[in-house]
């Protein structure tokens, strides 16, 4: 497994208590007051402890809003095209969050963090036009970032092809969409599709959507945030199923 870089004193206690965790960095002369509960966590975790500098933890976090904590956590990596194709023959009833082009890591990690805790099988982004698992993302996936599976593909189009292939109904978000999100059936095998921020999906990418879904808004906002939006969805996705599978698991 590959190594990332995660901080912030939350995410690194859960990284600690899921297991994983390789290395600590902690920034010098940082108490255990400061440190709250992750003191607990860092002493009975036998994980080595480097104690460094504000300005290395800097440099490896990339940020200043390290909080005094960061970790290297094991990550299972993106898998291929092949590999989740493969990985989604094993599942019965597959729900998949497909990407089409998120740039801001916030976002990616707030998507990433909805996704796993709605029990969604595979996230799937572009290879070139999805931002990567940063140090950011992964702070803000909460964990999210290393447990989700995720595959990278060179083309979301054909994969989406792929996944109609197999039988997988294919939903996009569209605020301009005819259908609302509440009149469909999610219970079927799901990949439900969201589009960059502002931009939307790309016009390849719609077209392999079966159908075009919106949000129901009330007031005079036009749109949501995409993470806001594709958790709205998922959740109604956990709604719908739940009397598919026992409560907590999103099939």
């Amino acid at each position: 497994m590959a190594a990332r870089v995660t901080y912030g004193i939350q995410s690194v206690r859960k990284a600690l208590a899921r297991g994983g965790v390789e290395r600590l960095f902690l920034q010098e002369g940082l108490g255990p007051e400061r440190l709250g509960r992750l003191s607990e966590a860092i002493a009975g975790s036998g994980v080595p402890v480097a104690y460094v500098a504000a300005a290395e933890l800097q440099q490896l976090t990339g940020t200043t809003k390290h909080q005094g904590v960061a970790a290297f956590v094991q990550s299972r990596g993106a898998l291929s095209e092949r590999e989740a194709q493969s990985f989604l023959d094993a599942v019965e009833l597959p729900v998949v969050l497909v990407l089409d082009g998120i740039a801001d890591p916030r976002n990616f990690g707030a998507l990433l963090r909805t996704a796993d805790a709605a029990g969604v099988d595979l996230v799937v982004t572009g290879r070139s036009r999805n931002v990567g698992v940063t140090p950011v993302v992964s702070k803000v996936a909460c964990g999210a970032a290393e447990a989700q599976p995720i595959a990278e593909v060179g083309n979301i189009a054909r994969f989406l092809g792929h996944l109609a292939d197999r039988g997988l109904r294919i939903v996009g978000t569209d605020d301009a969409a005819a259908v609302s999100l509440y009149e469909v059936d999610l219970t079927v095998p799901l990949a439900l599709v969201v589009g960059a921020e502002g931009e939307g999906m790309r016009r390849l990418t719609r077209e392999h959507c079966d159908m075009l879904v919106r949000l129901p808004m009330r007031g005079v906002v036009e749109s949501l945030n995409v993470a806001v939006a594709a958790g709205i969805c998922l959740y109604e996705c956990v709604r719908q199923r739940s009397h598919l599978a026992p409560p907590g698991t999103l099939r």
